[in-house]
């Protein structure tokens, strides 16, 4: 009962700090001024059941990704060009999965499915922008492996503090920039109110469907901002593993190459967690129009909360730098507990 409460505090929070910002999209009118959220079409009766697997893996990639990022932040000899990436990555992760929290559990636990157009726009823009930095995360460390592995001499050089500080700053710009033509579009259209969504959250594609102006104007540039960064920064990722597997098979010695594999093969699979829902979530809305909507809702769930859950497994499975440190943490305060407890025995 008293979690319920925190729940609903927590919400009420949120819903106060984005009044302020919801202001940009005061010139959006309709008759009814709000969407329906849905998690899965079909199967609201088991929402109950269905909330205790999506929670598990709501908490694991908010554990996982904040642990990572305490980690590379505590550890000093984890302060290198690689584990800054990583951070990176672990923080843009734990924003996204923050963004569509409230809405997912509100819909799955208190069927809140009402959500208005100003907060579906603010949630929208999050996703978008978060979904934006993750893949210009991952290109960066692209990046880094193409020069860690093609031009080792080099690295320190090139990778710089101030450098990854430049790399950081135009990271966090670049969806802004995009994403602005969105917003002023966004806030000159109408749409039609009470219509129900895939989704527990707020997807672009989607949502514009429902505006009385032209979509196609507005989804074209979305399905455009998609394709260009996106697509950029796909093809410099294949790019780099081009040049990457090059020099690897022109290295004679066999241990050398598996061990200059084997330091690419998180970051592969992190590109594969990231792209393959993505683009299979993008493809449904714009192309295929007779998707059923539960597969459109799963593969929602999937795009957002894949990422997330996988990539901090992913890493603290197959870096063993990432492991020890992770077990370090843990050890230093499983032990600090006995210490603190034997203080209070002796104050007593």
């Amino acid at each position: 009962m008293i979690y319920i409460k925190n729940l609903n505090y927590f919400s009420f929070l949120i819903v106060q700090c984005l009044q302020p910002t919801m202001a940009i999209f005061n010139n959006t009118t309709s008759s009814s001024s709000t969407f329906l959220l849905t998690a899965f079409p079909g199967l609201e009766r088991a929402h109950v059941w269905i909330s205790i697997p999506v929670c598990c893996l709501y908490t694991i990639a908010l554990l996982g990704n904040s642990m990572i990022f305490l980690v590379i932040i505590t550890k000093r000899r984890l302060h290198k060009p690689m584990y800054y990436f990583l951070s990176m990555l672990a923080a843009v992760d734990l924003c996204l999965t923050i963004t569509t929290l409230p809405t997912v559990l509100g819909v799955l636990w208190f069927h809140a499915r009402e959500i208005s157009f100003k907060a579906c726009f603010i949630q929208m823009f999050f996703v978008h922008a978060f979904s934006l930095l993750e893949s210009s995360v991952l290109v960066t460390m692209a990046f880094d492996r193409f020069v860690a592995i093609c031009n080792p001499l080099n690295y320190a050089a090139t990778l710089t503090d101030r450098m990854i500080l430049v790399i950081g700053l135009v990271i966090c710009i670049r969806p802004v920039i995009f994403l602005l033509p969105v917003v002023v579009a966004i806030n000159t259209a109408s749409f039609h109110g009470g219509h129900e969504l895939s989704h527990p959250f707020c997807y672009h594609p989607e949502v514009i469907k429902y505006t009385y102006s032209k979509p196609w104007i507005s989804s074209f540039w979305g399905l455009f901002l998609q394709l260009y960064l996106n697509g950029t920064d796909v093809l410099f990722i294949l790019f780099s593993y081009v040049l990457i597997l090059r020099t690897v098979l022109s290295i004679v010695a066999r241990k050398k190459q598996q061990k200059a594999l084997s330091t690419c093969v998180c970051h592969i699979c992190a590109v594969t967690v990231f792209y393959v829902p993505m683009i299979s979530l993008s493809l449904a809305h714009r192309l295929f129009h007779s998707t059923p909507r539960v597969l459109c809702s799963t593969l929602a769930n999937i795009y957002l909360l894949l990422p997330p859950v996988l990539n901090p497994i992913i890493y603290s499975l197959k870096t063993k730098t990432i492991r020890q440190a992770m077990f370090q943490l843990l050890q230093s305060k499983g032990s600090w507990g006995p210490n603190v407890r034997g203080l209070r025995g002796r104050w007593d």
